[in-house]
């Protein structure tokens, strides 16, 4: 169980240091987050691929903005701003 959740460590972080967009560094982090989590809670695989589901699920609805051609930004002081996508 320790090497799945290493694993899936190792890829959470390259996808979230490929990802484009703010969205997709949100999404990534949080499926991320939640695989770690959920395996760490869980024991099992199983429980490693449904933290990563609701955890990406969770990081695109807070990385995602309401407005086509616009994302969610934070700035130096950790406010969240929306802006043009870079």
């Amino acid at each position: 169980m320790k090497n799945i959740i290493i694993a899936l460590a190792v890829v959470a972080s390259t996808v979230t240091l490929t990802a484009c967009t703010q969205t997709e560094r949100g999404t990534a982090i949080g499926a991320g987050t939640g695989a770690v989590i959920g395996g760490v809670v869980t024991g099992r695989a199983g429980g490693a691929l449904a933290g990563a589901a609701i955890g990406g699920a969770a990081g695109y609805l807070i990385a995602r903005s309401d407005r086509s051609g616009y994302c969610i930004y934070r700035d130096r002081y950790g406010r969240r701003y929306e802006a043009r996508c870079r």
